[in-house]
């Protein structure tokens, strides 16, 4: 296993120097210009830029053990026996409905055996596969694989072996490392301990400890570049994408992308430098990161007004296709690691029904759902609140980052039946409080989740409410 990776891995550097030492010795036709340069940078820009912010939230849960947002090594489980809150910002937008079980996976040496435990059937639970790529590869819990347990195989790009004996599913990974993100189902304060319980039944193991073989020869310490504060917004992206393409091979699709990559030093085994290159290029190398940005806010402003569902930019290699990898760098932008849309819908309101941003320190607001008009769930459904600045919870004092379908019976309703949700920053009263959704004192955005949604959620039979204006916000 160890002898075929580093086959493959010098094969991906002698490749690169090939390409380069093409480059060098004249043998391309046409030298590098500033507006090929300029092109080049943007499109790897956009292409580096989901691979690099999932790197910077694996840095921080996975490698630095000094970080506060630290979970646990490779290949070993962190369970978070809470809801996440506003000190919580490994993650821009995270949900408040499930707490979080942190695995992120190094299948360089042998595959990972994941075990759920049987749990009860009217809990939802999922474990999203999420490769290098940001693709989810796969998804295990209550929607694929039911609510029965069972072992389950992770494998990296180069293991190609019959499914082993005692393992229901073998699921396989284009990288070599990956992120196992398990959500369990939370009722309310006092179901806490009957999660803490589900968590402990979580476990993974190598293949050779589950099959009792002797393990394979360890795979080999990476200097992990640390991440800086200008990395997701400077040519210095290209340096990290460097370092973690030797992990994240290319498809056949990518290798063009790849050789125009190649001409301004970016590939597997390279290190990319800016001040290699003549200063006209340094310029349009420049640029073209500020082009690259600037495509990247375009089409999420699209998902901000309505125009492009945040449903189309989170799913497999093969659900984003050709808006690859525009998609993929819009979705970890509105929200790293994101669902697949059969497995959560995320509605998010950036604006009001007057079609003006959403700003507590200027309006008070409702959001109201008609008796028969709740959104359309097989799991459940929940509204967060997040500060439009930080794109994390808001602190408030009653400690109430949403409201979902669970709080349905200690909701007020209308004389119709109707729930009014009451967005706003000062408290509506007492005699409303327990529909209050607390804001910041300014913009904020608010996302409305469907845990496994209806087909109705998409087909447009279910109509999504719009938040209105209730008034001037208090003062």
């Amino acid at each position: 296993m160890t002898d075929s990776r580093t086959l493959r891995f010098a094969a991906v550097v002698g490749m690169a120097g090939v390409l380069l030492g093409t480059a060098a010795c004249g043998e391309r036709q046409e030298p590098l210009t500033p507006e090929e340069a300029r092109a080049i940078a943007a499109e790897a820009f956009v292409f580096a830029w989901p691979h690099v912010d999932n790197y910077r939230s694996m840095y921080r849960a996975a490698i630095d053990s000094t970080d506060p947002g630290f979970k646990a090594p490779f290949n070993h489980i962190a369970n978070v026996a809470r809801v996440f809150g506003p000190e919580d910002k490994i993650v821009t937008t995270p949900n408040s409905d499930t707490p979080y079980s942190w695995l992120y996976l190094d299948l360089r040496g042998e595959p990972m055996v994941l075990t759920l435990p049987q749990i009860d059937s009217n809990r939802y639970y999922s474990v999203q596969l999420i490769d290098m790529h940001t693709f989810n590869v796969a998804y295990l819990g209550t929607r694929t694989t039911g609510n029965g347990g069972g072992q389950f195989v992770v494998a990296g790009p180069l293991w190609n072996e019959p499914t082993p004996p005692g393992i229901d599913t073998v699921i396989h990974s284009d990288t070599d490392f990956m992120l196992a993100l398990y959500r369990t189902q939370l009722f309310g304060p006092d179901d806490l301990e009957a999660v803490e319980e589900i968590q402990a039944g979580y476990r993974v193991q190598p293949l050779s400890a589950f099959l009792g073989r002797t393990p394979p020869i360890p795979p080999p310490p990476i200097a992990w570049p640390r991440p800086t504060a200008d990395m997701m917004e400077t040519p210095a992206i290209f340096a990290y994408l460097d370092a973690l393409l030797p992990f994240a091979p290319a498809p056949p699709s990518e290798e063009e992308m790849m050789d125009r990559f190649a001409r301004i030093g970016i590939g597997p085994g390279e290190t990319f430098d800016l001040g290699a290159f003549p200063p006209e290029i340094q310029q349009a190398i420049r640029d073209g990161v500020l082009d690259g940005q600037q495509r990247i806010d375009a089409e999420a402003a699209r998902v901000a007004a309505g125009e492009l569902n945040s449903t189309e930019v989170f799913g497999t290699r093969a659900f984003l296709g050709d808006h690859y990898p525009l998609y993929s760098a819009v979705g970890a932008k509105i929200g790293l690691y994101g669902n697949s849309k059969d497995e959560a819908y995320y509605p998010a309101y950036f604006r009001d029904a007057q079609d003006e941003p959403l700003d507590a320190s200027v309006h008070r607001y409702t959001l109201t759902f008609p008796q028969e008009g709740l959104p359309p769930v097989r799991a459940f459904w929940s509204l967060t609140m997040y500060d439009a600045t930080t794109q994390l919870l808001v602190a408030n004092p009653i400690h109430r980052y949403l409201i979902n379908s669970p709080m349905l019976p200690d909701l007020v309703r209308g004389p119709d039946g109707s729930v009014t949700i009451y967005v706003q920053h000062a408290s509506p009263g007492a005699a409303r409080e327990p529909n209050w959704l607390p804001a910041p004192d300014g913009p904020f955005f608010a996302v409305l989740r469907l845990y496994l949604p209806e087909p109705s959620a998409f087909d447009g039979s279910w109509p999504l409410p719009k938040m209105e204006q209730a008034g001037d916000a208090a003062r």
